[in-house]
């Protein structure tokens, strides 16, 4: 099956409608507070109207129905660009129920993380540029402001077009704030020094279109038998692979890799790009010392994983998209180039 043709969609302007959707979980309907200050930010700081479909607040809604919400948002001429909620763990139950040539037909910005990787590849698939990256909760609804870092990203990929230059930040935080309270929203999020991008065959420049996403949801893929074509694929593309909240141990990232190289497609992608991974949740509350450890143990892994079933790929680690706070947009679908001579890494929006 031959790659499909590159395709970018027209942008947004000031003053368009945006479908806001959710394709995974329902959690506006459990958490409103940052869901409603994301949207508030939508509407006064960008200058966009949001509109929400059927199953944007329910939880648990069928996967029929979060897909005709998303057939519904790319078929309206009305609606210039999609944007999810946040993210989940079923999104791959709404994939069958996706018209693929509607959505073909009428391609639109489409911007998303985490579980959207099932979308963002369904879009790769189908030709179309989509973004990893941004949600109306958590990076919408960020208490008191939009990080400066995250919102310069979501900006230039939203409205935007053309080279996009990702500057390496000096603080990140991924302590997470109980939404249930009030006061959440009334601070700061904690933040800390970060750990600067490691390169590694850092001798070269390489050029090509991003794939890929989170690397649990990209997993549930493989053994689903979705989405994920011959390894030839993607012979020459930028790999994107980050983790989630669930925190996978060093093991089970080298075992995913294991079973993609032993698929053959590790060997396709002469750079990959490895976002900087989530290490603290309630119920891993690991501090400053445990945190380096534990992405020094997956740094570790990938870098095996890649000595055994890659060809020397230039690798990039701890670069903040997925799962980080501030988070650069990365197009899956779109040109990527990763300067190692000059570490530097350009995205095109």
């Amino acid at each position: 099956m031959p790659r499909p043709p590159l395709r970018y969609s027209a942008k947004p302007r000031p003053g368009d409608r945006v479908a806001i959707v959710s394709p995974s979980s329902g959690l506006p309907g459990l958490f409103p507070v940052p869901y409603e200050l994301g949207l508030q930010r939508l509407r006064e700081e960008f200058g966009l109207v949001p509109v929400e479909y059927p199953t944007t607040r329910r939880l648990n809604a069928d996967p029929k129905d979060r897909a005709a919400d998303l057939n519904a948002a790319f078929a309206d001429p009305s609606i210039t660009a999609i944007i999810s909620t946040i993210g989940g763990d079923d999104q791959i139950r709404v994939l069958p129920h996706l018209d693929r040539a509607l959505i073909a037909a009428h391609p639109k910005p489409f911007f998303g993380y985490s579980d959207n990787t099932c979308l963002l590849v369904f879009l790769w698939n189908a030709g179309v540029v989509g973004y990893y990256g941004s949600s109306v909760m958590f990076h919408l609804g960020r208490p008191l402001a939009l990080h400066p870092v995250t919102r310069a990203s979501f900006e230039a990929a939203f409205f935007g077009s053309g080279e996009y230059t990702l500057v390496e930040p000096t603080t990140t935080g991924d302590i997470d704030l109980p939404w249930s309270d009030p006061e959440t929203f009334r601070r700061e999020r904690p933040s800390e020094p970060a750990e600067p991008w490691t390169w590694q065959a850092a001798d070269r420049v390489v050029e090509g279109i991003a794939w890929g996403g989170c690397l649990e949801v990209l997993s549930w893929l493989a053994m689903a038998d979705r989405e994920i074509g011959p390894p030839e694929r993607y012979a020459g593309c930028v790999l994107l692979i980050e983790t989630s909240e669930s925190m996978p141990s060093d093991e089970e990232v080298y075992w995913i890799l294991q079973s993609f190289g032993e698929r053959g497609l590790l060997r396709q992608f002469p750079a990959v790009l490895v976002g900087r991974a989530k290490a603290w949740t309630t119920r891993q509350p690991l501090d400053p010392d445990a945190k380096r450890a534990f992405r020094r143990s997956q740094r570790d892994a990938i870098r095996l994983a890649f000595e055994r079933y890659g060809q020397n790929p230039l690798i990039v680690f701890d670069v903040d998209f997925g799962h980080t706070e501030p988070q650069f947009v990365i197009p899956t679908g779109g040109l990527v180039r990763v300067d190692g001579r000059a570490r530097a890494i350009t995205v095109t929006y």
